[in-house]
């Protein structure tokens, strides 16, 4: 029998292996630890350990070690983190690394808003379009330039322009209509403004931001200071 040098391919790494045990608490973390390298190096810093990381910014060492190890060796012996190769790392595992288009459903105060905050495009997600159902809307423009198109165009727009992530800011009693609008375009991806809960298929990703739900927390925070003061 004829032997070959063809080489073996290679063993998954420990760290490769453990991806599906990320959670989306993990995921969170590594977002604060960017925008902390973001500082840093704003700064100057050309590395940091993990222990003058979490001191400096009030975060867990151990932690951040741990959730670093999920996606390999990033620390160097004696040296610690080398601050912009390890913003470069994080940008490459949350998907950062390319750009990504984004439409916000509901043309309203909000909408508009979000539309026109420039910390989106910073982080490389480009607000690509707007949509409403309002005929006196579609047409315009937001303040920077967003265009503002029919929300039945919507399938269309999201193939056309590579649209892979929705926004939804419209009221709650059209959100679920909105949604599943938006899941027939062919979008997997959804931040949700709108309060209620919503219905979305197992192979999309919905996440909600109940800007209500914060201010109650708030308001619980406050009510619960005064009663200790009296």
């Amino acid at each position: 029998m004829k032997r070959t040098n063809k080489p073996l391919p290679p063993r998954p790494s420990k760290a490769k292996q453990s991806l599906d045990q990320v959670s989306e608490l993990t995921t969170n973390r590594l977002s604060v630890y960017l925008r902390c390298l973001n500082q840093l190096e704003g700064a100057g810093v050309r590395t940091i350990s993990s222990r003058a990381l979490a001191d400096q910014f009030h975060l867990n060492a151990a932690q951040i070690r741990k959730d670093l190890a999920y996606f390999g060796e990033f620390g160097v012996r004696g040296v610690g983190y080398y601050v912009r190769d390890l913003k470069r790392h994080l940008r490459q595992i949350l998907g950062l690394d390319r750009r990504l288009r984004v439409a916000i459903v509901g043309a309203g105060n909000l909408g508009l808003a979000l539309a026109d905050y420039p910390g989106f495009r910073q982080e490389g997600f480009e607000i690509a379009a707007l949509f409403d159902n309002l005929k006196d809307k579609v047409g315009q423009r937001s303040r920077g330039g967003v265009p503002i198109h029919d929300i039945h165009d919507l399938k269309k727009l999201v193939r056309h322009n590579g649209i892979s992530i929705a926004v939804i800011a419209v009221p709650e009693a059209s959100a679920q209509r909105v949604i599943d609008l938006v899941v027939a375009s062919g979008i997997k991806a959804v931040l949700n403004f709108s309060p209620g809960a919503l219905q979305v298929p197992r192979d999309v990703k919905l996440k909600s931001v109940d800007l209500t739900v914060s201010l109650e927390s708030l308001s619980f925070y406050l009510a619960r200071g005064d009663s200790e003061e009296s």
